[in-house]
C-alpha cells in the first residue's frame, strides 16, 4: 500500500503509513500544521499513537496544506488519507462555492480510496522510530459504510470521523479474520470451533468465550434447539450501558498503548505458567555503595541510584545462571536460549505502562549502564519511547518500591522468561552480627515462566541477586 497519491491538479494525499509492525490503526494526537501552511520534505506534520508508542510522521514532499482529513483524537486506519498537500504551491483551489454542499448528503458515487496508482516515488516516507517501511497491510474494512467522498469537501474541512469507525467481522465482500482475544482463540482451538462461523456478541464485533462455548454446544451432540439457548443472554449484554450513570461515572476508551498492554498482559497471564518466589534481604551495604558512587568522578552526571546496582546484580545472576535467559517457541516446540540480555525496565507513563529495554545490557560497564538507564527513563517520561526500544526484551525489572510498596507478583512481559519486582527499601529491625539493629531492608520477588525455568533455577537466580545486594563486593568477585 502506498502512502501517497496525486491527482491531476497537483494535490497529493498522504495516507496513514503502515509501520511494518502488524499494526492496523493509529490515533492522531496532535497536528503540527494548519490549512495554508507551507511544508517541506521531511517536516513533521503530526504525532500519532499506535498500540505500541507515540511517534511523529514526516511529510515526504514540499507544498501547501489544503486539507486535514481528521481532527485530533480520531483513530484512523492504516492506508486512510489524513492530509492533502498542493505540491504546485499555488493559490487555494477555487472551490469555495462548494462549501455549502459539505452539509448535504455525501456524493452519490464515493471515490475509491485514493486511486491506487502504483507510482514510484524516489523518496519513501520515513516514520520516526521505524525507518523506511514497505507497506503491505490491507486497510481494514468498515462496518457497513462506504469510504467518505473526497471531492465535495471544501479545503480545510474534516471528514466525518464516524464514517471510518469499526471493522467488518465476516460480513464484507471478502472473508475477514475474526476478532478475538488470544485466550478466546485458544479456547476455540481446544474445542475445535471455527471462529469464522461464529456471530460475535462482544463490543465492536469481538468474539467472547460465551460465543465459543455456544458454538461448541452442537458438537457435543446436544439437541438442535440448544444451539439457540445462548441467544437471550447475548441480547441482554448491552444492559449495563443503558443504566450508565453519567453524573457519577466516567467511561474512558481503552486504546493505544494502554489497550495493547492490557491485551499483552492477558495473553501472558493465560499462556505462560507463572511462578513467583520472594526473598527479603539486608541491602545496607548496597545503599552505602550508592552514596559512594555518587561522589565518584567516573559517575559524575550519571543516574546513580539503587536500581542501577539492582540491575547490575541481576545481570551477574543471569551470567551465573544463563539458562534463565530464554524464550518459549510454541510453534516449533523449542526453548530459545539467548546469549545476550536486553534488560527491560517497566516505566509508568501518562499513556500507560511501557517496558523499554536496554539492548545488550550484559556487555555494558557500570557507567554505561547508568547512562542507558538515564536515557531510557528520560525518554519514557517525555513520551518519546520508540517501538523498537520496546521490542526484543529478555528479562525485566519493575520497581514497585518507588510507590512505597513492599512487594508484588509481577506478570511476565510477553516473550520473556523472568521479571524481578523490587520493593521499597526501608529501615527495619534486623539481626546483624547477633544483635538487632536498624538496617536497610527490601523484598525482592521473581516471577518466571515455569516452562523454561524450574524451581531450582529460579531460586538460584533470586538467591544470587539477594546475595550480591547484601554483599555488593560480589559484583567484582562473581563478575
Amino acid at each position: 500500500m502506498t502512502t501517497m497519491t496525486e491527482n491531476a491538479s497537483g494535490l497529493r494525499e498522504f495516507k496513514m503509513p503502515d509501520v511494518g509492525e502488524g499494526l492496523t490503526e493509529a490515533e492522531i494526537l496532535k497536528w503540527y500544521v494548519q490549512i495554508g501552511d507551507h511544508v517541506t520534505d521531511g517536516q513533521v506534520v503530526c504525532e500519532v499513537e499506535t498500540a505500541k508508542a507515540a511517534v511523529e510522521l514526516p511529510i515526504p514532499y514540499d507544498g501547501v496544506v489544503r486539507e486535514l482529513r481528521f481532527p485530533e483524537g480520531t483513530t484512523v486506519d492504516v492506508g486512510q488519507v489524513i492530509i492533502a498537500v498542493d505540491v504546485a504551491g499555488g493559490a487555494p483551489a477555487e472551490e469555495a462555492p462548494a462549501e455549502p454542499q459539505a452539509a448535504a448528503a455525501p456524493a452519490p458515487a464515493p471515490a475509491a480510496p485514493a486511486a491506487e496508482e502504483p507510482k514510484s516515488e524516489g523518496r519513501k516516507p520515513v516514520l520516526v522510530g521505524y525507518g523506511v517501511a514497505e507497506s503491505s497491510t490491507k486497510r481494514r474494512p468498515r462496518k457497513g459504510v462506504e469510504a467518505p467522498a473526497q471531492q465535495s469537501e471544501a479545503p480545510g474541512t474534516y471528514y466525518a470521523a464516524t464514517a471510518i469507525q469499526g471493522e467488518l467481522n465476516g460480513h464484507g465482500h471478502a472473508k475477514q479474520r475474526p476478532l478475538a482475544k488470544p485466550p478466546v482463540r485458544k479456547l476455540a482451538k481446544d474445542l475445535g470451533v471455527d471462529l469464522t462461523t461464529i456471530t460475535p456478541s462482544g463490543p465492536d464485533g469481538i468474539i467472547t468465550r460465551e460465543d465459543v462455548h455456544a458454538a461448541a454446544t452442537p458438537a457435543s451432540a446436544a439437541p438442535p434447539a440448544v444451539q439457540e439457548a445462548p441467544a437471550p443472554a447475548r441480547v441482554q449484554a448491552p444492559a449495563p450501558v443503558v443504566t450508565y450513570d453519567s453524573a457519577r461515572e466516567t467511561r474512558i476508551p481503552v486504546k493505544g498503548v494502554r489497550k495493547a498492554t492490557a491485551a499483552a498482559m492477558v495473553g501472558s497471564a493465560f499462556t505462560a505458567p507463572h511462578v513467583t518466589e520472594f526473598v527479603t534481604v539486608d541491602v545496607t551495604r548496597t545503599m552505602r555503595l550508592v552514596e559512594e558512587l555518587k561522589q565518584d568522578k567516573e559517575m559524575q552526571g550519571l543516574r546513580v541510584n539503587p536500581l542501577l546496582l539492582i540491575a547490575k546484580a541481576l545481570l551477574v545472576a543471569i551470567k551465573r545462571n544463563p539458562e534463565v535467559n530464554a524464550s518459549w517457541d510454541e510453534a516449533n516446540q523449542e526453548i530459545v536460549q539467548k546469549h545476550y540480555v536486553n534488560l527491560g525496565i517497566a516505566a509508568a507513563t501518562p499513556r500507560g505502562l511501557i517496558v523499554p529495554n536496554i539492548k545488550d545490557a550484559h556487555a555494558k560497564t557500570l557507567p554505561q549502564l547508568a547512562e542507558s538507564l538515564g536515557e531510557l527513563v528520560a525518554t519514557a517520561r517525555e513520551g518519546k519511547t520508540s517501538p523498537a526500544a520496546m521490542q526484543g526484551g529478555t528479562v525485566t525489572i519493575t520497581n514497585v518500591g518507588v510507590f512505597g510498596i513492599d512487594t508484588g507478583t509481577p506478570i511476565l512481559n510477553p516473550g520473556e522468561s523472568a521479571i524481578l519486582a523490587v520493593g521499597a527499601i526501608k529501615l527495619q529491625p534486623w539481626v546483624h552480627k547477633g544483635k538487632v539493629k536498624p538496617r536497610q531492608v527490601t523484598t525482592l520477588a521473581l516471577s518466571f515462566d515455569h516452562r523454561l525455568v524450574d524451581g531450582e533455577l529460579g531460586s538460584k537466580v533470586l538467591a544470587d541477586v539477594a546475595a550480591i545486594l547484601e554483599q555488593p563486593k560480589r559484583l567484582i568477585t562473581w563478575a
